[in-house]
């Protein structure tokens, strides 16, 4: 059963490199994990096959950990050599047979034979199917698959299909539950046994966050379940399944915010390949059901192409009451205004917009530089440094002055030792959840106090993986000229704007900053600048932020680069 609330887990720290079954260390730390603090969310025959496990010998549990790391269930005896073993591997497989973690006589399809062996191996034992297909003996061996295949769909042992190779193919069983397992520990099934190593290999560092009995990424086995059949259909979608069959097969929506979110992702995906295919009514119907925060738009313009307005617009109506995104509010401008001129209704207002500022720049680029270098190479002065920041500039400078509050270890936020962020980041309730933390880290900007919150933290978690903090390019040259440029009440503005919308707001930032350390005008010490080369045009989240800065009385423009004719 889980740990009561009131106790601290602990997880082991990561293998150490030198030792030769560092992988073992960290396969096994992940399946006692599961074991010990999961019990109740495993059935009596999963947690049968754990116990199992952690009786066999140890090149027995090291063999099989090894091809739970690898990619795929099929293995060749012979091409597995580990001599960290300490034994020979045909003595581990044969445990792990009689143990009935793998299987010694599966049938293949032909396609596991041509991933497995190489083209000297296929071409004699395929001589007779070659011949009966009309191919060359030389034929490449992509040739050879893609007409023989089709020929033989049928599975059968490899001694049949490659009669006089002396090879023996294994079959790893169980193989689902260990991406139970792995899911259950990391909440995701995107990260790997392969983060322990990078760990190891000091490639990667976390934030260490004390982990308790709540710090679990499920609590219901249904929950594990739905996210499994999920993570099958999507994966069944990418190797071009047709959208019809799998949309079988995808649950009904259920109490869980976190896994509607993905479902709704699943939804808007299948919606966009059914659309791609013709079906049109699949792709309505998986756009409807989706909360994914473009599926609304994309139903709408569906509608728009089927001419089918008068729907069309009432739903858009709907939607302006309660737009999901800045995006999509004026997305929904711009569908209501093409609809009302082809239904005959009142225009819809326009709201206003504050006018920007813009200059152009007619440059020289020989050496072929993007549009923002060459006019950050252009615009920086010794007294007035230009810097090529876009997103990351403002994004780590509120990493740092808040990270006590991302990283406060609240239930369901954090459950292993491999997150760069907390998992709810982008949930409805984020802020929510850490109102006073937040408030206590932007209250520091009402004095210097914020200067030096940044600069320690800047110190003390260089190198730890943020969600905001990209530390190969916020230097420490560049964090004091923006701290002595930037005016705090600037710095709460876009902190507080950022809040309203992580998710979304943490995009759309000026391509440069210049700065100006010596203007009278503290507020006038730095300006932001959007550059677009020729054709460019700003995007949606682009305006947004210019738009507020302009009316926040932050200090930005556009700048409109040309080429010369040379």
């Amino acid at each position: 059963m889980p740990l009561a609330s009131d106790q601290q887990t602990h997880i082991p720290g990561t293998a150490d490199l030198d030792n030769p079954l560092y992988y073992l260390e960290n396969f096994e730390t992940v399946v006692r994990w599961v074991r010990h603090y999961h019990n109740d969310l495993l059935t009596a025959d999963e947690i049968g096959h754990i116990d199992n496990l952690l009786t066999l010998d140890q090149p027995a549990r090291a063999l099989l950990a090894r091809m739970v790391m690898r990619t795929g269930e099929l293995f060749r005896v012979e091409k597995l050599r580990y001599p960290e073993l300490g034994a020979p591997v045909s003595e581990a497989t044969n445990t792990l047979l009689n143990a009935g973690w793998i299987n010694d006589t599966p049938e293949l399809p032909l396609a596991d034979l041509f991933r497995l062996f190489t083209l000297g191996e296929l071409r004699p034992a395929l001589a007779d199917r070659i011949t009966a297909a009309g191919l060359q003996t030389g034929a490449s061996k992509a040739v050879l698959k893609e007409t023989l295949l089709p020929l033989h769909p049928d599975p059968a042992p490899v001694e049949l299909w490659l009669p006089g190779v002396s090879s023996q193919v294994i079959q790893l069983q169980n193989m689902a539950l260990f991406d139970r397992l792995r899911l259950m520990f990391f909440g995701n099934l995107r990260q790997s046994w392969s983060d322990f190593v990078l760990v190891e290999l000091g490639r990667q560092q976390y934030e260490q966050v004390p982990l308790s009995a709540e710090s679990r990424a499920f609590d219901e086995r249904d929950d594990v379940d739905r996210y499994l059949v999920m993570h099958h259909c999507r994966e069944r979608l990418d190797q071009g399944e047709a959208p019809e069959t799998v949309w079988q097969d995808i649950p009904t929506a259920n109490e869980n915010a976190w896994l509607e979110s993905r479902r709704g992702r699943l939804l808007f995906e299948l919606g966009k390949l059914a659309e791609r295919g013709g079906n049109t009514e699949l792709a309505l119907k998986a756009y409807r059901l989706s909360g994914h925060r473009e599926s609304r738009l994309r139903q709408l313009r569906l509608l728009e192409r089927l001419k089918q307005h008068h729907e069309a617009w009432k739903i858009a109506q709907a939607a302006t009451d309660e737009p999901r995104f800045g995006a999509e509010e004026r997305g929904l401008e711009r569908i209501l205004t093409r609809l009302a001129k082809k239904l005959g209704e009142a225009l819809p207002q326009q709201s206003e917009r504050p006018q920007l500022t813009a200059f152009t720049l007619e440059l020289d680029n020989p050496d072929g530089h993007s549009v923002e270098w060459a006019a950050m190479q252009h615009l920086s002065e010794p007294d007035t440094p230009v810097a090529y920041v876009e997103n990351i500039l403002i994004n780590g400078l509120f990493g740092l002055l808040c990270w006590p509050a991302l990283f406060e270890p609240l239930p369901g936020a954090f459950f292993h030792p491999f997150h760069t962020g907390p998992v709810d980041l982008y949930q409805e309730d984020f802020v929510e959840r850490r109102q006073a933390l937040f408030d206590d880290c932007l209250g520091t900007l009402a004095s210097d106090n914020y200067k030096t919150r940044i600069r320690d933290t800047w110190q003390e978690k260089q190198g730890i993986a943020s969600p905001f903090v990209i530390w190969p390019i916020l230097s420490e040259e560049l964090l004091e000229m923006a701290l002595t440029c930037i005016p705090a009440q600037h710095l709460e503005r876009m902190f507080r704007r950022l809040l309203g919308n992580l998710r979304e707001h943490r995009s759309g930032f000026p391509d440069l900053i210049r700065f100006r350390p010596d203007h009278n005008d503290p507020n006038r010490r730095y300006e932001m600048i959007e550059v677009k080369g020729p054709g460019d045009r700003l995007q949606d989240h682009q305006t947004r932020w210019l738009e507020f800065c302009v009316d926040h009385g932050i200090p930005v423009s556009v700048c409109y680069v040309r080429w010369t004719d040379r």
